[in-house]
């Protein structure tokens, strides 16, 4: 199995294309000469690109080839994630964009700042970035590593192809070039498992008999009602655990978030949550039904191959299935690599935007506007050297990639658990934010790791399969959070006691550990001096509970802080915001105390 001429030129053009595209916003409209350019595309971005984008950003290259294995292996229970997506997507939209979206936020951990204090964003902005510069490597390396295992392409040429590639159209172009790109390679995704299905299924004589096949061998699951949070994939699991997966991806993560402020209205930003539901659902049936032909096509053979990962066995399907079809095999890895490129690049941009706008631009108030765009660029372009690097470390891991999947995972939960202790508990304080994130961080990481030490322990079974969820997973994405569990087929002892909390299915992660640091952090936060809805910042907090408790007299909700209304759809004037706040500071007046000249943006307060 090798790849022809049609085939490499088929990748070359997605490389090509991409690259253009980044080429045309250096040299078009503004030139990205302002950060507001650079960062949020002027936030002048239409409902569709934006839910394109949103629907690659976390559609990464594990994630593609993931769920086909997955089906292959354990059947269509994993088919039931899609329930997640109704409430995942729904809450962002009305909840969510519309606090970012007032504030005028560039970096979704300035509102962290905003409802705390500047440790929290920081400590905020320090945990994002440590889970994305790692997640970045290995997102690039697998499935280099898998191309390069079952068709010989060259492992670092295929690394460094994408890796500067996907570095060029991201500091050149900025948001708009990442959003665009998405939107091409999000069609050259479809196009590429579309021609997998169609082909794969004909060769197996049709849908109808992928489908009886699939039957007789016990591929089709039916719904399994069973509460147990150790099972991997159970209804449960997957549409309720599931939520909290949506939620760290789409409602917090901030190439997301960076996604909805780019948005002409805030209106577009709610739509684009809505466009991207039927898109999820595509996609879920598309992986779906790669592993019903897939299975069709070889029953329970793969398993005697020497295919030491998820990754290689759908890429060994693929090669074999257009065997005489040049140009398919290169279709399938562009789409392939689309999924890396659209991920990789989202970090890129999203991690130059919290480094300027969180920890550089506030140290620097005196910054011209040149020089924090040229900063910006160089961020981007840093930070694209530092996924090569993490690409050669993910390299020499081994059998520990499944780990360093697994942190991102870890990580997203505690980060959406600290931004529900903000915006839906107005007496939580600091405090109880900074001890409740470390509390869920210490958490994730002792089930996550305690976790791989006790599978290390258990003797790898012969087919070790790399499980990842698509949006992503991982989100997380990746979703993502991608998280890679190795997963022996025999039946295993039910655990109990401390290794029951290891066992905890890897989409509960993001519940468990969010969780944690919402009661973490209101236990401490009332031990420490609850706030005081007076010295909340206006916009901060949704008023989730000041609906739930409407019927309550007046004077019982203010003393719960539950009567703060969320303000109007006219955005927030963030400048005036914190020019109030630091006139309130220096007069030691309420910050309830609003100018007179500008009332009715505050939605009534």
């Amino acid at each position: 199995m090798h790849f022809t001429t049609p085939d490499y030129v088929i990748f070359a053009l997605l490389l090509v294309a991409s690259t253009c595209i980044g080429l045309f916003y250096a040299l078009s409209g503004g030139r990205q000469r302002t950060t507001q350019e650079f960062l949020l595309a002027d936030r002048s971005m239409s409902c569709l690109p934006v839910s394109l984008s949103l629907l690659a950003t976390f559609q990464s290259a594990v994630a593609i080839l993931g769920a086909p294995s997955e089906i292959y292996t354990y059947g269509t229970q994993y088919w039931f994630l899609g329930v997640s997506y109704f409430l995942g997507l729904l809450i962002p939209a009305h909840v969510f964009i519309p606090v970012f979206y007032r504030l005028r936020l560039t970096s979704a951990y300035e509102y962290l700042e905003l409802r705390f204090n500047k440790t929290v964003r920081i400590m905020g902005t320090v945990t994002f970035i440590f889970q994305m510069v790692i997640y970045m490597g290995v997102v690039l390396y697998a499935p280099a590593l898998a191309l390069n295992a079952v068709t010989g392409f060259d492992l670092w040429g295929a690394v460094l192809a994408m890796g500067l590639v996907c570095t060029l159209y991201t500091t050149l172009g900025g948001l708009k070039a990442v959003i665009w790109t998405d939107v091409f390679q999000t069609i050259v995704m479809f196009a590429g498992q579309l021609a997998v299905i169609i082909v794969g299924a004909h060769q197996a004589g049709g849908m109808g008999e992928v489908w009886r096949k699939a039957m007789n061998g016990s591929r089709i699951a039916s719904l399994d009602l069973n509460p147990d949070p150790t099972e991997r994939h159970t209804f449960w699991t997957l549409g309720v655990g599931g939520v909290f997966l949506m939620l760290a991806l789409y409602g917090v993560n901030q190439a997301q978030v960076q996604r909805y402020l780019s948005s002409r209205t805030e209106r577009e930003a709610v739509m684009s949550c809505y466009v991207v539901f039927p898109c999820q659902q595509v996609v879920l049936c598309l992986g779906c039904l790669m592993g019903l032909v897939m299975y069709a096509r070889y029953g329970e053979e793969i398993k005697t191959q020497t295919i030491s990962s998820c990754l290689q066995m759908v890429l060994y399907f693929v090669m074999d299935v257009f065997r005489d079809l040049p140009g398919l095999p290169g279709l399938f890895v562009a789409c392939l690599f689309s999924g890396a490129l659209s991920t990789i690049s989202s970090a890129f941009n999203s991690l130059a935007t919290v480094t300027m706008e969180d920890l550089i631009k506030p140290f620097c108030p005196a910054m011209t506007e040149a020089k924090a765009t040229l900063l910006s660029k160089g961020l981007a372009l840093a930070y694209g050297l530092v996924c090569l690097t993490m690409a050669y470390v993910a390299s020499l891991m081994g059998s520990v990639l499944q780990a360093a999947f697994s942190i991102f995972g870890m990580v997203g939960g505690p980060l959406l658990g600290l931004f529900c202790l903000g915006m839906f508990f107005p007496w939580a304080n600091s405090t109880g934010a900074i001890v409740g994130l470390v509390a869920g961080l210490a958490m994730a990481f002792w089930i996550g790791i305690g976790n791989f030490v006790s599978r290390m322990a258990v003797p790898t079974p012969l087919l070790p399969i790399i499980n990842a969820t698509t949006m992503p997973l991982r989100g997380n994405m990746t979703t993502a959070v991608m998280t890679t569990l190795i997963t022996s087929i025999t039946a295993k002892p039910k655990p109990t006691g401390v290794q029951a909390l290891y066992n905890l299915s890897y989409l509960w992660y993001s519940a468990h550990n969010s969780t944690t640091v919402v009661i973490v952090g209101l236990i401490v936060s009332l031990l420490t001096g609850p706030m005081k809805e007076k010295d909340l910042t206006p916009g901060t907090v949704y008023p989730v509970l000041g609906n739930l408790l409407f019927f309550l007299p007046e004077r019982y909700r203010e003393k719960l802080c539950c009567v703060t209304p969320l303000g109007d759809p006219v955005c927030l004037d963030m400048t005036s915001i914190k020019n109030h706040r630091v006139n309130v500071e220096k007069q030691g007046d309420s910050p309830l105390t609003l100018p007179p000249w500008k009332p009715q943006i505050y939605g009534g307060f």
